[in-house]
């Protein structure tokens, strides 16, 4: 992977390698409720353990703010690790001699899992001495937690400027997908954009419309757009003192020669309820008391078609209120096309952030996309084009 080692550039035997990873799962009763996290961190554990690493788990849980909360202490992760893998995973604290005295006990293939890092105030100040303290536990570094790559903390930072430093697994794979979808994608690029508001994804949309040859926006936000293009959206989520910005997004991608797709049709409803009575309209139809809440048949449509000329797609954000039968309809049928596509072997699919993951696994098609990143913040920082601390730190130094 150009740019990063990984862990085939590696020679982990009898080293002891710090592992970021990210850990801050659900807990219900003091025990791990959803393991979907420490699954993900399985190749790159498992990974090391093969090339006869000493593997040293550090990761957060929560804000304890600097504090000791002893509900957000990351014990219960270690049973729950300890039984996916199939061997033991010791705990230790980061502080005073224990962590140094479990990492001397160890042999190769062993795992430590560190107590949660953000319970001392350095980790989050990316301070030096803790970052020091840490890269002094190990030989080596790997990151493999891409959701907290967006922050510059003594974890994701400062260790990895002290030590050799790798992407793990399940980082190597959101680089190696995100580079492919906006990096150095092949071409046509559409983008979907969508969720409820535009104030929370300028930049986003000021950075793809440089980067895409099809933009299509849905969602509230689209209301937005539709009400600066001078329609009435009647009671429908609306910024209005965003039209500005709404006309100023529309040029720019217009001078960068990317396509901008808002709704043809809409489905109407005067609730913002399940199974709400309502209808579909043409855009100059929408009346006072009705809410727009769905793209409608000839919207979902020409995306059907647009998504058969595509070779790439970046989705962020459902195409109407997805969480509310029957207002799904538009994200559900969009998201099969795009996951048809790409089954057929047609579209490389990448897809990312909170209501994005959770739209797809509504429509039961997460699985056949490309790549679902599971990093919210993390996953739209790198859309609106920012770099991320924690992959900086990554990349391959320059010698002298």
């Amino acid at each position: 992977m150009s740019g990063f080692q990984t862990l085939d550039d590696m020679r982990a035997s009898g080293q002891r390698v710090l592992v970021r990873v990210d850990f801050n799962v659900p807990m219900r009763d003091g025990a791990v409720s959803d393991d979907t996290r420490l699954r993900a961190a399985l190749p790159t554990i498992q990974g090391l353990i093969g090339k006869g690493a000493k593997v040293i788990l550090m990761a957060h849980f929560g804000r304890p703010k600097g504090e000791r909360v002893p509900e957000m202490s990351l014990r219960p992760v270690a049973p729950a690790l300890q039984k996916l893998l199939g061997k033991p995973v010791v705990f230790s604290d980061f502080e005073g001699d224990a962590p140094s005295e479990a990492i001397s006990a160890m042999q190769a293939g062993d795992i430590l899992l560190l107590e949660n890092l953000r319970y001392h105030p350095g980790e989050e100040k990316n301070d030096a001495d803790f970052a020091k303290h840490l890269a002094s536990l190990g030989d080596a570094y790997v990151n493999d937690a891409f959701s907290a790559a967006h922050r510059a903390h003594a974890s994701t930072d400062g260790v990895a400027q002290l030590l050799p430093a790798y992407a793990g697994r399940a980082m190597q794979a959101e680089l190696e997908h995100l580079q492919a979808a906006l990096g150095d994608p092949v071409r046509p690029v559409v983008g979907v954009v969508g969720g409820a508001k535009v104030s929370s994804k300028i930049d986003l949309l000021n950075n793809l419309v440089k980067r895409l040859d099809h933009l299509v926006i849905g969602g509230g936000m689209a209301n937005t757009f539709l009400y600066a293009q001078g329609y009435d959206v009647g009671a429908s989520l609306c910024e209005m003192d965003l039209k500005d910005t709404a006309l100023q997004i529309l040029e720019a991608a217009k001078q960068a020669g990317c396509q901008v797709h808002l709704p043809q049709d809409v489905v109407v409803a005067q609730a913002f309820k399940a199974h709400a009575e309502h209808s579909t309209k043409t855009l100059s139809q929408v009346s006072g008391q009705e809410m727009i809440l769905d793209a409608g048949p000839k919207t979902v449509a020409a995306f059907e078609a647009l998504v058969k000329t595509a070779k790439t797609l970046v989705w962020n954000g459902p195409l109407g209120a997805f969480e509310l039968t029957p207002f799904d309809t538009a994200t559900v049928a969009a998201a099969k096309a795009a996951a048809q596509a790409t089954l057929d072997g047609d579209l490389v699919s990448v897809a990312g952030g909170g209501d994005t993951v959770a739209a797809l696994n509504h429509a039961g098609v997460a699985g056949q996309f490309s790549f679902v990143s599971t990093a919210g913040g993390a996953f739209l920082e790198w859309m609106e084009g920012k770099a991320l601390p924690g992959v900086e730190a990554l990349k391959v130094k320059e010698t002298a």
